[in-house]
């Protein structure tokens, strides 16, 4: 049985492999080893999870799981952006559990929280271009292009492009 919970201090490396390899299998096929690695090395890092974890806020509602047989099989967590705006700044899954409603569930929990706690009327949503994993998901879930604008962390030389999102919750 899959749980979707808050998460703690138990899953920090559950939600390091998981979104390493989510951003792996994302990215592996559009995005340079050298960007991805910098990326990953940034964001997915224990340390980092372990504060983000640990110290939740507004701006960063936390991270929530989905945990299965006591395995981190998906993370992902979201804050608001302005007073009325929600973010969901990231959501991964072990790309082998894809296309069994997890990331669903997910967005749901992270959406329930931006909604009840923070009392957001809309929620945005980064997604770089040639995600060919995530465009579908979140314009599945009723999410709205809005425009183009340059990626985050590219370096000289790199012109990686998000892609953003909005629906109203």
């Amino acid at each position: 049985m899959i749980i979707i919970c808050k998460a703690n201090l138990e899953h920090v490396q559950g939600i390091a492999k998981v979104c390493s390899d989510g951003y792996r299998a994302t990215y592996g096929e559009t995005h340079s080893r050298e960007y991805i690695e910098r990326i990953m090395k940034e964001f997915y890092n224990t340390e980092r999870i372990l504060n983000e974890v640990s110290n939740t806020s507004r701006q960063w509602g936390g991270y929530f799981v989905a945990v299965e047989n006591g395995e981190v099989i998906a993370a992902g967590g979201g804050g608001m952006i302005n007073d009325s705006a929600g973010e969901v700044f990231v959501l991964y899954l072990n790309p082998n559990r894809r296309n069994e409603g997890i990331g669903t569930k997910l967005l749901a929990a992270i959406t329930q929280q931006q909604k009840d706690e923070f009392h957001a009327r809309e929620q945005w949503v980064s997604v770089q271009k040639g995600n060919n994993k995530g465009i579908p998901f979140y314009e599945a879930r009723g999410f709205i292009f809005q425009h183009e604008q340059h990626g985050f962390g590219n370096v000289e030389g790199e012109n990686y492009l998000s892609l953003r999102y909005c629906r109203s919750i």
